[in-house]
């Protein structure tokens, strides 16, 4: 399964809203830098940035505008986030790097703008 491929189902999971589904892509060492929030480690502490978030919203769409692998292996997504809640849409313009090895996101990078 190519390193896209799995992205593209990571995709899937964030839009399920599953915390265990989304976890399942990370482990100890994979880390999450929300540019500019700064970097989390570990599973639970990617949780820590996207929980609570992903707790109180009704749904979740990750629009991928544009979506690619480079040579070496990474993908670049360039998406809007969209998160909706009770009375309200949240929507986030992002840029993504993802580093994956195997079915484990490694390095996950967003850059947005607050």
């Amino acid at each position: 399964m190519s390193n896209l491929q799995i992205v593209l189902d990571f995709v899937k999971a964030m839009q399920a809203n599953e915390k265990d589904e989304i976890l399942a892509f990370f482990d100890d060492e994979s880390e999450f830098n929300n540019v500019p929030m700064g970097i989390v480690r570990g599973a639970e502490g990617i949780w820590s940035v996207l929980g609570p978030l992903h707790e109180r919203v009704v749904s979740v769409e990750y629009v991928i505008h544009h979506i690619a692998e480079s040579s070496d292996g990474v993908v670049l997504t360039e998406r809007t986030d969209r998160y909706q809640l009770e009375d309200r849409l949240a929507e986030f313009p992002v840029m993504g790097t993802f580093h994956v090895a195997g079915r484990i996101v490694r390095r996950w990078t967003d850059y947005f703008d607050l």
